[in-house]
């Protein structure tokens, strides 16, 4: 155990934010660098070392929580990087990206603030890459076998950094031109920035991996004939559907998804392009969906001069605290504010939008809303509550739902679906077609990042068997479990 009396004795503090009228004139992440290294070792000795830690319970990858907090405890961080990477391929990107559902199951939550276990994660790692403790693991022998990974988000890079490591060699094909997926551009930089990305690519090259960028699967090379070139291949192209707003005025100019939005200003600090072609500047900006890529969207309008940004949500706004109806340790449905919303704008909660007007060149300007309750799980608008609001500048961040089916993929390879529309597939994340795997949220639904590398990993663990017999990789979840909620 770290520290027998840190949770009496040691109040809950987390990271330093730089002040919102610096950090909104540029894209770095939001975080005082160095912030965490003096308060984190104190922080990690909070942790109970409890005798059932149901941290392990609300983290899909089974972290050893209780264990690295006591090396963080003691700064051995070498020690603590071991025991983070024994169970997460990238703790820097959940770290950064998770919303740690780790803390809602801490047993200190119960009637304490939960330990800072996001924080102290996103330290170990960053001091083992400072200390060069995160070095390349080629594997000793090469297994003769191959396998494409169609994807490079979170899934598709855990499935594709374990099989390389058990021997087989691996090609990740990824249709944009930059290795990432969603975290590429669909996260803002703010958020986290890409050089995190950039050195675990290398990483894994180092240990055998290889990548073809700008290659899509089904459009540029034919499903069926990769599937002729490969021992196995593993489908962790995930959910990039976006749920769509069919109102009166969705085809006005001005209108667009958030995955539209989003990747134009990370290319901007890719360097690839001077100014996003779809920006907030000067713009009135609504954005329709109370989500984390929601708040993506307001923060990088803030970023770009927007005159205004209002964000709304069709659900009620959650309470602060516990409902009686989400008890520990499921992960609550708590009102939230990130980093975006600590930097302005509005959010209004228990809205639909009903239509859309624009100008005469076919440019949206307002947006109509009206109040809506709940009857039998349905949103039912009240009367006389309608109102317009101003809005030249739209992102709709509704949601994903399912994974991409017009580029010929699914057809090609003739995978069937499951009620949900996800890629069906069995206790060893195999489809209906021999050597075929799926992973990640193309599989499982739109998910969290932590569930698309517990899903990478524990698919990687099924293609091993598949192609040798038997395998030793670490397979945390099966494709039926679920989150600890109510």
């Amino acid at each position: 155990m770290a520290d027998p009396k840190g949770f009496l004795t040691t109040g809950r503090e987390t990271a330093e934010s730089r002040p919102v009228e610096e950090r909104t004139k540029d894209w770095n992440e939001v975080y005082v660098p160095g912030s965490l290294l003096p308060i984190i070792s104190k922080q990690a000795g909070r942790c109970m070392d409890c005798g059932i830690p149901f941290c392990h319970n609300g983290c899909p990858l089974g972290n050893l929580i209780p264990e690295w907090n006591d090396y963080a405890y003691r700064e051995d961080w070498t020690a603590a990087s071991e025991r983070l990477h024994a169970t997460n391929n990238f703790p820097e990107f959940t770290g950064r990206l998770c919303p740690a559902p780790c803390e809602s199951a801490c047993v200190l939550a119960i009637n304490q603030p939960a330990v800072t276990i996001k924080n102290v994660e996103v330290s170990i790692i960053d001091k083992a890459w400072d200390n060069g403790d995160v070095v390349p693991r080629p594997p000793e022998r090469l297994s003769g076998k191959t396998v494409a990974v169609i994807g490079s988000g979170p899934a598709g890079l855990a499935a594709a950094q374990q099989l390389t490591r058990a021997g087989h060699t691996v090609a990740v094909y990824e249709r944009a031109d930059r290795i990432g997926g969603l975290l590429r551009y669909g996260i803002p930089e703010f958020k986290m920035e890409k050089s995190h990305i950039n050195r675990r690519i290398e990483q894994m090259r180092a240990e055998g991996t290889k990548f073809r960028t700008e290659t899509e699967i089904g459009r540029d090379i034919d499903a069926a004939k990769l599937r002729r070139r490969y021992d196995a291949v593993v489908i962790a192209a995930g959910a990039t559907v976006s749920r769509d707003l069919p109102v009166p005025g969705r085809e006005l100019n001005g209108i667009h998804f958030a995955m539209e939005y989003l990747p134009l200003a990370n290319k901007v600090q890719e360097g690839d392009l001077t100014v996003a072609p779809i920006t907030a500047e000067g713009k009135h900006v609504v954005v329709i969906g109370g989500g984390d890529t929601g708040a993506d969207c307001v923060g990088t309008a803030h970023r770009q001069g927007a005159a205004s940004v209002t964000q709304l949500e069709i659900m009620s706004r959650p309470g602060e605290d516990r409902a009686p109806n989400q008890p520990w340790p499921t992960f609550p449905m708590l009102y939230k504010v990130t980093s975006a919303h600590e930097e302005g704008g509005e959010r209004i909660y228990s809205v639909s939008t009903t239509h859309f007007e624009g100008d005469e060149d076919g440019n949206v300007q307002s947006l109509h809303l009206t109040e809506v309750e709940f009857a039998d799980g349905r949103p039912v608008p009240k009367e006389g509550t309608e109102r317009t609001i101003p809005a030249q500048l739209v992102t709709l961040a509704m949601g994903f739902t399912g994974t991409d089916q017009e580029n010929g993929l699914v057809a090609q390879f003739g995978l069937e679906l499951d009620a949900r529309g996800n890629i069906a597939r069995d206790a060893d994340y195999a489809t209906n077609v021999d050597g075929v795997y799926v992973a990640g949220d193309a599989g499982r639904g739109q998910s969290l990042i932590v569930w698309a590398i517990a899903e990478g990993r524990s698919a990687a663990r099924g293609v091993d068997r598949y192609l040798t017999g038997a395998s030793d990789l670490h397979a945390p979840i099966r494709p039926t479990d679920r989150s600890l909620t109510v």
